[in-house]
């Protein structure tokens, strides 16, 4: 299914909006996913559910902070929702470890705004995954 770039705006709008949920100062990241034109889960960085979510400590983030890819992903395990063929949408690139999550996942499409420190993660989608990866730049 074809997205249209308003739908697209939109979808990278309310992912924006779930970042700045993240108490993190150094980079507040939002992603959201979704299937049959719906939001299935939604995610930001931030501690584990039930814990302080103070995630950097010495102006460092602490180990056991959760990227907002692995947040939205791992919330699915907790509903009958699946992420096979559904559309991610996030503020920034994939870092490697939730590259390989979205891969395992079974996304289809990634959308982006902003590049990480890096493209480690992208060059993964593209070398062993089947996802169509999108860096969007139009939003507003």
């Amino acid at each position: 299914m074809l997205v249209k770039d308003k739908y697209i705006q939109a979808h990278l709008a309310v992912a924006r909006i779930y970042g700045q949920l993240s108490t993190a100062v150094r980079l507040q990241v939002g992603c959201i996913i979704v299937k049959n034109d719906r939001i299935i889960s939604i995610g930001y960085n931030g501690m584990p559910s039930g814990h302080s979510n103070v995630c950097e400590s010495n102006g460092h983030t602490k180990p056991e902070v959760l990227h907002a890819e692995a947040n939205a992903i791992t919330k699915l395990a907790k509903c009958t929702e699946s992420g096979l063929d559904a559309d991610m949408f996030c503020t920034y690139a994939p870092c490697v470890d939730c590259a390989k999550l979205i891969l395992q996942s079974g996304i289809r499409k990634f959308y982006y705004e902003e590049s990480y420190k890096n493209e480690n993660g992208i060059e993964l989608l593209k070398k062993y995954g089947n996802v169509d990866i999108r860096h969007y730049k139009g939003a507003p």
